[in-house]
Formats: C-alpha cells, structure tokens, sequence
C-alpha cells in the first residue's frame, strides 16, 4: 500500500536516501481511480527500495501548489530531493514501473 504523504510528513520523506514517487490525486477524480491500483501494487513491489505515496490534493493544496500540480493524477518522479520525471494523466502500469526503473 502506497505510503499518504501530507505537508507534515513530505520534508521527511524528501529526505530519504530512496527515490520517491508522488501520485498527486482527489477522491473525485475518475483517472486518478484507475491509477490508484497500480500505485498500490508498485508499492508493495519496490517496497525498501522506492518509497511510493499518494497526495490527496484537496487535503494537501500546499505540497500539490509546491509542485504546481495543475492536472490530476500527476505522478512525480524525485530522485535526491528534485524532480527528474513526471507522469500527466493515467497510463498503464508498465509506463509507471519503466519510469519506477529509470530511478534506480
């Protein structure tokens, strides 16, 4: 399961000598929906290696402004501490692991 990250715990997690991946989304948000699975499932799998988490961006408006998320789901790709890649939009769970395997 894909770690929640909030303003409290993003500096924190930044930190980390692991790659981070931010899937930016909202409850309402039908592609976010589809893309959420595959987050979870690419959690478990890089687990101890890639530290995957999600971003309620209505909970959170101050870490998706900081990143100036403007389209959900965005998927960030944060190698030490800047990000290196970025994902607009649902794709396939293959796209998300190449991408996942680029930061290793």
């Amino acid at each position: 399961m894909a770690l929640s990250i909030t303003k409290d715990n993003l500096n924190d997690i930044l930190a980390s000598d692991k790659p981070v991946v931010i899937d930016f989304w909202a409850e309402w948000c039908g592609p976010c929906r589809m893309v959420a699975p595959l987050v979870d499932e690419l959690a478990a799998e890089y687990e101890g290696r890639v530290v995957i988490g999600k971003c309620d961006v209505d909970e959170n408006d101050a870490v998706a402004t900081r990143y100036s998320i403007r389209n959900i789901p965005t998927l960030l790709f944060i190698k030490g501490g800047e990000v290196v890649d970025k994902q607009v939009g649902a794709c396939s769970k293959d796209v998300l692991e190449a991408k996942i395997k680029n930061l290793l």
